[in-house]
């Protein structure tokens, strides 16, 4: 195409490509109609653009007008052909006969002619922009300056499009942590958790399988202990000796390792799975808790891929809550078996510091997320339905860190002495704590406080506790749902100003025959119970000069009330 081309017809043509933005969200849909804008201002017979595969180092057809599908097929390596040389040196080509140039690879064979401009983002050529013709020399060196300009547009509108759906894509995966996170740490069974764990990591690596190996009490095997990605997964496999894979170099080294192509290394650990299921690429992560390495976490890819940093890091942060949650079963795996110690006074030291622990611990891990989240720096336009989500993971992250940072406070309260608080503040502030469980147990809380603000001197960690062991025993007697009303009053008796709390639920009610006597200790109505908290919190109340009694209790529910000196 030889001659003066109108200026405005190129202008158009530059603003309906960078109008593709706005258009569609899908990058290769953006590609076809880039394509389809080019062949028809360049009035070409066909064009294709080829990008480079970040993990083969191939140029791989990506979209293409007016050639046939076997194009699909075509990968080149850099430096070869017409578009390799151009990925290569990163200059524009003009091809006035194909039939005249050494490089030409044919993929149409009525191709006479041939211009390529390289792609190129921040100074890395991505791919390159191939435009043919029927005739010979059909494009002068003005329809090349015009590709140039064209293909420089469509750079910069695909990029953009690249870079919306990574940052959409890094939103799910930051969802699926905090929701991963929330879901862990209401589980209790190791294997519950193990693999809560890598069907996670499957969906959020997408990968072909996920695995988790844990360290063996000798510290020199690991034990394949959840397998997600196969049907009925076969976890009766022989122990894998960490000196013997590089999945052993990630326990070792304590950092993550990647194995680009396993059947071409020494990589032998399931071997049988790695052939049957066509595993190609290996991510291997440490599962770390407080400095020790307890196993790893694995995923495998059934094609060559390179992990980069931002899969690297999500996969790292994943298992760091899976260390959390692991240990956190482990805990309570040897609090509930050790029932014996669990009925002596320490019992409730102990506790404390498990929460306060868990607590902490949880603390890191989300603050790994809080930040990750930050750095994206996400913005859309007003209206643009992706920017609720984003507040969405907002509200949910600073939910939990909030539970956490009130877990922690309440720990440090034990050691305070008594103070003085407004007891409707301490009432709120402790069923904050309950309020996710509340919202999980499909149980409404109305809370009625006084007009006056009621004062009392109190260690405040054991008025929580009291108010705590009544709210978590009421949420027990409703385990279908139900109504919690929480309501705080002023009295006079004997002569004594009093600040009275009264909890009623819904619920079935305390056996008559255990009505008389349920604040003696070790006496409980339900089977995973202790029988302690009713016979401490009247020992606390007594301790603050107070008392707690049951007002009623039958089928339609129960009442508790108890009162400390106002002041």
């Amino acid at each position: 195409m030889h001659g003066t081309r109108e200026a405005s017809t190129t202008i158009d043509s530059l603003y309906r490509i960078s109008s593709l933005v706005g258009q569609t969200e899908d990058p290769h849909e953006a590609l076809d109609l880039i394509l389809q804008e080019i062949v028809d201002v360049l009035d070409a017979s066909s064009a294709s653009v080829a990008l480079i595969n970040p993990d083969t180092k191939y140029l791989e057809v990506e979209a293409y007008k007016g050639l046939s599908r076997d194009i699909e097929d075509v990968k080149l390596a850099i430096g070869q052909g017409i578009t390799g040389r151009v990925a290569l040196h990163g200059y524009p080509q003009r091809i006035e006969d194909v039939r005249d140039n050494p490089h030409y690879i044919a993929v149409k064979d009525d191709v006479r002619s041939e211009i390529a401009v390289p792609m190129i983002t921040e100074g890395t050529i991505i791919g390159v922009v191939n435009v043919d013709s029927e005739r010979t020399a059909a494009f002068s060196e003005e329809d090349l300056k015009v590709l140039t300009l064209l293909t420089n547009e469509a750079t910069r509108a695909v990029s953009r499009l690249w870079l919306i759906n990574q940052l959409k894509d890094k939103a799910d995966q930051l969802q699926t942590l905090v929701t991963t996170g929330q879901e862990l740490v209401s589980r209790r069974d190791m294997q519950s958790v193990l693999d809560a764990i890598t069907r996670e990591a499957l969906n959020l690596m997408n990968s072909r399988i996920c695995a988790i190996l844990l360290l063996n009490p000798d510290g020199k095997t690991l034990k394949l202990s959840s397998l997600a990605g196969i049907e009925n997964g076969n976890l009766d496999v022989e122990d894998l000796n960490i000196e013997d894979s590089s999945v052993g170099v990630a326990i070792s080294r304590r950092k993550q390792v990647s194995v680009l192509d396993l059947p071409q290394t020494e990589e032998h650990h399931f071997i049988e799975l790695t052939q049957r299921e066509g595993l190609v690429s290996l991510l291997s992560t440490p599962i770390i808790f407080e400095d020790e390495v307890i196993g790893v976490l694995n995923a495998y890819t059934d094609k060559v891929h390179r992990f980069n940093n931002d899969e690297k890091q999500v996969f790292s942060t994943l298992a760091s809550l899976g260390a959390v949650a692991i240990e956190n079963t482990r805990l309570y795996s040897r609090v509930f078996t050790s029932e014996d110690s669990l009925r002596k006074n320490e019992r409730l030291t102990t506790l404390g510091l498990l929460a306060a622990e868990i607590a902490h611990e949880i603390r890191n891990p989300l603050t790994v997320i809080k930040l990750l989240f930050d750095s994206l720096d996400l913005r859309f336009d007003e209206g643009d339905p992706r920017g609720r989500d984003v507040s969405v993971i907002v509200e949910k992250i600073n939910h939990l860190e909030e539970i956490v940072g009130r877990v922690l406070s309440f720990g440090k309260s034990r050691t305070e002495l008594h103070a003085r608080y407004g007891l409707c503040k301490l009432v709120e502030e402790t069923l904050l704590l309950v309020r996710l469980k509340l919202e999980q147990s499909n149980v409404h809380l109305i809370y009625a406080t006084p007009a006056d603000m009621l004062f009392v001197e109190v260690h405040k960690g054991q008025i929580q506790q009291v108010i705590l062991n009544l709210v978590l025993n009421a949420l027990k007697a409703m385990p279908h749902g139900g109504t919690i009303r929480v309501e705080i009053s002023a009295e006079e008796a004997d002569g004594q100003k009093r600040a009275k709390v009264e909890i009623t639920d819904t619920g079935s009610g305390i056996a008559e025959e255990l009505q008389s006597s349920i604040f003696e200790s070790f006496l409980t109505g339900t089977r995973d119970g202790t029988g302690l908290g009713l016979s401490i919190s009247k020992q606390i109340l007594k301790s603050h000069r107070g008392e707690i009694e049951l007002v009623e209790s039958g089928s339609k529910g129960t009442t508790f009330r108890f009162w400390l000196p106002q002041l």
